[in-house]
């Protein structure tokens, strides 16, 4: 509604779609974090039977269904994630990027020094991986760090550039975005609704995470976000089409 409200201008409604973006992002990005970490701490607990020792014959039986896990462990995290999401304002994907870097060279020491290897640990960081490149794509568009093949375009003036970045958020950007969307949740067994609803895990199974169901739904998230991104994107490029002062300058360590 903020778009249509006269007393802001284009720059101004950009901004506030961009934040939006920013808390949806930031809330993924924290669930991501701590489900990846309590999940491969269960994982741990029940591949090497150290739940016997912890838990009852009632809880083992609970935390050895994807079902019980994933609306009982996962979801409550997933709420307490998009709460902090609200009260920070970092985004982390260093703090992730650096994450994945560690978890990958515990899985090399592991395996070439103590000769210990089990498919949840690869799990992680194929988890934390996607979330990393498919959540972190819309906040790159903003700092227009996506490569772009731009013989002609680096040299053409601020309004041109604002007038080729809206009709490619609108043919291109916006129109893949939806494509995703609408593919991805059309119908009860869609590529990600379907996993969803069964809190789908990898042929693993109880030795690995049960976080497949998520990977799904990460493809979702790719498409709600960037197509938001790209609608924040659109405005501003209208307005450096039309002239309006306030052009946001992106810095060249992040622009391609």
């Amino acid at each position: 509604l903020c778009v249509f409200r006269r007393k802001k201008t284009l720059r101004q409604d950009s901004a506030i779609i961009h934040d939006i973006n920013l808390f949806l992002i930031r809330g993924f990005f924290w669930s991501v974090l701590f489900i990846g970490l309590v999940d491969v701490a269960i994982a741990f607990l029940r591949v090497e039977k150290i739940l016997i020792m912890l838990a009852s014959e009632k809880v083992i039986s609970l935390l050895n269904k994807p079902m019980f896990v994933g609306a009982y462990i996962h979801v409550p995290i997933f709420i307490f994630s998009f709460l902090l999401a609200g009260v920070t304002r970092t985004l982390g994907f260093i703090w992730l990027a650096l994450l994945i870097v560690l978890a990958e060279l515990f899985i090399v020491i592991t395996r070439f020094v103590f000769s210990y290897e089990q498919p949840f640990m690869a799990d992680l960081v194929r988890y934390w991986y996607a979330a990393l490149f498919l959540f972190a794509s819309a906040f790159t568009l903003y700092d227009e760090g996506h490569v772009r093949v731009d013989i002609v375009y680096a040299g053409l003036p601020s309004k041109t550039k604002g007038f080729l970045n809206s009709v490619g958020c609108l043919l291109l950007g916006l129109s893949t975005s939806l494509t995703i969307i609408i593919i991805a949740f059309n119908g009860k067994y869609s590529i990600i609704n379907k996993p969803v609803m069964s809190f789908e895990v990898s042929q693993t199974g109880t030795v690995g995470m049960f976080v497949k169901y998520q990977l799904a739904l990460f493809l979702g998230i790719f498409g709600i976000t960037m197509a938001v991104q790209f609608v924040s994107y659109l405005l501003e490029s209208v307005a450096d089409y039309r002239g309006y002062p306030g052009k946001r300058i992106v810095t060249q360590e992040t622009a391609h």
